[in-house]
């Protein structure tokens, strides 16, 4: 079967776009052909520098033959009706069309529509030229004398030819006939721009790919990064080194490269007395450079990728780096000796010129409330209130430094070191890194009290802040990155094991939040917009399922254990208490009890007999009133053995699920429902409950009510989802 071989060869296309480029070739062109009926084998698209390209593998030579039947108007319909339908089917008359009668006898006119297939090629030759005028790059341009005009072709950068071939692989492919603004495609394309600039031609993937590499062009871009990442590992250890990984990096130096090669180069010892974080900023952000260490240090080496073979075994190349990466270097070691001068805490009168959000207000005054917040949560989370203060009162101050200027990334690293080098205690120093942890699923979460108290006071200051102004995350729209603030502190909060009461924590502080910035939105009516501390409770709780979930538990099992309830009835204040629903340690200890319980034969059956209960109940309570069956049962009118057990057994589980509740042993209540299996399930063998005589069915509906509110009380049973035990 025919393969197609498409590229588009142009200047240089930024290393960043090349992989959605080559993605979004690859599924424009096959979504196009599929489209059409033209269903494929297999495709790959390829980028590099210069060059999108794709091959489609097991094409037909041409579209399949269409045969449709279209149902038209009944006979006798109006005028205007019957064009429509003639002019919708193409058909010239009624004479072209069928009659047909449909289930009631009526008769209706029906168009049969035959169109014989196309070449493929002749397809291709139509879809190609407006996927590459509308492709969709992030940025792109015109030139020549062409860009005049508002109709000319947009690029990414000036594109200079096209190469487009179609055939099987036994023959000689054609060229597929289009062009795009004059430029026409062909069979011809060139290689390296300084190895190997000359054209040559090309008939399909494979002579491509082999035609490329000749002229020292690897059009594999995970080969060029295999290749890049292989070299400098050798040229490393030959020099009893470690290079220090960077995949964002090595992604990069692979879309800047056609025909990479690895080269060392060296720099100044005496740049190593700046921290290694700023030195490895500086040779990767300036030079797209990989750093090199020894052990756990960093040495004055590094790698570099080079476009080119030299002549001189690159030592010119090598030369320039070193001369560009010690002037950076040497730039970073001044703001750094600049900033040492200079203490954090004189540093934040700048903040107050910083605005955090036009309606938040500045970073100094956000500084000053996490700093308040920071000393309210320390006694929580086991660290001292004084230095919690201290921390979240320098934590960003290190914003206004010369080296964060220069390098955002390293916000907050700067601070621990200025920190730590003006005398700080080291948990405060810690903490003015720590607080922005984690920054995202891979990364760690801080485990000194202080950096705890810090990071929580952090996120949730910005979580309120952003609800008090209604700026909350709407569908995959979250520019503040909430979802990403709110699940910092369910990890802080769960992998430290702490406990927090988060919708007291947050109503506390949202009324401090609201003090501090009342006039800085107001409704019609001139008052604050408020922030419910349920819903951003109930925003917790949706991050919670993600993170459970992607623990490998059950979503259902959370709705299940928070839907716990405290029931009353006539003869008692409460029957099985459950803990705070704020408290997400709390919640997710239930959730893994509730699945450990549910896992086991008895958990399995249990539900099931729950499930039978409440239907049972839901149904009867439809006839005799929701209220029907709140009271105890009456003992005297228990006459069945199975009616005893079940009553003990209800018995026994509400003294038991009280107690574990109230020591907050979840597992421990899980236990005690599963003795209540065997009873309910001897019930529902044995025991009729909707007896003829009204007062036993009345009795037997209140005592499964019991059995209903005592399961209740530990978790909402009715709200896990398809069969007990499965995901």
């Amino acid at each position: 079967m025919p393969d197609l071989l498409l590229e588009l060869f142009c200047e240089e296309i930024p290393a960043r776009m090349q992989r959605q480029a080559a993605d979004d070739l690859q599924k424009l062109v096959t979504n196009a052909l599929v489209d059409r009926g033209l269903t494929y084998e297999g495709a790959a698209a390829y980028a590099t520098p210069r060059r999108l390209a794709l091959q489609v593998v097991g094409l037909p030579g041409r579209q399949p033959d269409v045969r449709e039947e279209r149902k038209g108007p009944r006979v006798g319909a109006p005028e205007a009706a019957i064009q429509g339908f003639l002019k919708s089917a193409g058909l010239a008359s009624l004479d072209q069309a069928k009659i047909e009668k449909d289930k009631k006898g009526a008769e209706f006119y029906l168009a049969v529509i035959e169109r014989a297939g196309a070449e493929t090629i002749d397809v291709l030759a139509e879809i190609l030229p407006g996927i590459v005028k509308s492709f969709p790059w992030p940025k792109s341009m015109r030139w020549g004398a062409a860009s005049e005009r508002s109709d000319s072709l947009r690029w990414v950068r000036p594109l200079h030819s096209i190469v487009a071939t179609f055939g099987p692989e036994t023959e000689t492919p054609d060229i597929v006939p289009f062009n795009v603004d004059g430029i026409a495609a062909g069979d011809v394309t060139r290689g390296h721009r300084f190895l190997a600039p000359g054209e040559f031609r090309v008939r399909r993937f494979e002579d491509y790919a082999m035609s490329l590499e000749r002229a020292k062009v690897v059009l594999d871009p995970a080969r060029r990064r295999d290749i890049i990442l292989h070299d400098a590992k050798d040229l490393a250890f030959a020099q009893g080194l470690d290079l220090v990984e960077d995949a964002g990096l090595l992604e990069e130096v692979g879309g800047l490269v056609e025909w990479p090669v690895t080269l060392m180069g060296s720099f100044d010892e005496r740049f190593l007395s700046i921290p290694p974080e700023v030195i490895r900023a500086t040779i990767r952000v300036n030079q797209k450079c990989f750093v090199l260490r020894k052990g756990e240090a960093l040495t004055n080496r590094f790698i570099l990728v080079s476009n080119i073979e030299a002549s001189d075994g690159g030592k010119t190349v090598v030369a320039g780096n070193e001369r560009v990466i010690a002037a950076r270097l040497s730039d970073a070691k001044f703001f750094y000796e600049t900033d040492l001068k200079t203490k954090l805490e004189a540093r934040l009168p700048k903040l107050d010129q910083i605005v955090f959000h036009e309606k938040l207000g500045t970073q100094g005054a956000r500084v000053k409330r996490i700093a308040a917040f920071a000393r309210q949560l320390a006694p929580r989370v086991g660290a001292d209130p004084e230095k919690a203060a201290r921390a979240a009162t320098l934590c960003k101050a290190d914003l206004v430094t010369e080296m964060v200027g220069e390098f955002p990334e390293l916000q907050g690293l700067m601070g621990s070191y200025y920190a730590k080098a003006q005398g700080e205690d080291a948990s405060v120093a810690n903490a003015c890194y720590e607080h922005y942890k984690p920054q995202g699923q891979g990364d760690y979460v801080p485990k000194d009290p202080v950096s705890i108290a810090v990071a929580l006071a952090d996120k949730l200051d910005t979580l309120v802040g952003f609800w008090a102004i209604d700026e909350k995350p709407t569908g995959s729209k979250d520019p503040y990155a909430l979802r990403r603030a709110a699940l910092g502190v369910i990890r802080i909060l769960l992998e430290n094991e702490l406990r927090a009461p988060l919708a007291r924590i947050v109503d506390s502080h949202y009324n401090d939040f609201a003090f501090h910035a009342k006039s800085l939105k107001k409704t019609d009516g001139g008052g604050m917009v408020g922030v419910s501390a349920v819903e951003l409770l109930e925003f917790f709780v949706d991050r919670l399922k993600v993170y459970l979930r992607d623990k490998g538990m059950r979503y259902d099992l959370i709705d299940a254990a928070l839907g716990a309830e405290a029931f009353a009835d006539s003869e008692e204040e409460t029957v099985a208490g459950a803990p705070l629903q704020d408290d997400l340690l709390m919640i997710t200890k239930k959730v893994e009890a509730l699945d450990s319980f549910l896992a086991t034969d008895d958990g399995k059956n249990l539900l099931a007999g729950f499930k039978r209960a409440v239907n049972l109940l839901k149904a009867e309570e439809k006839k005799d009133g929701a209220n029907a069956y709140s009271h105890r049962h009456a003992p005297n009118l228990r006459i069945e053995p199975q009616e005893h057990k079940l009553a003990a057994a209800i018995a026994r589980a509400r003294e038991e699920t009280t107690e574990r509740l109230a020591k907050e042993d979840f597992s421990g209540a899980m236990r005690a429902l599963a003795k209540l299996r065997e009873p309910v399930d001897a019930f529902f063998d044995h025991v009729t409950v909707n007896a003829e005589n009204a007062d036993l069915r009345l009795n037997r509906l209140r005592l499964l009510a019991e059995l209903r509110r005592v399961m209740m009380g530990v978790a909402d049973f009715g709200k896990i989802a398809g069969e007990a035990g499965t995901a």
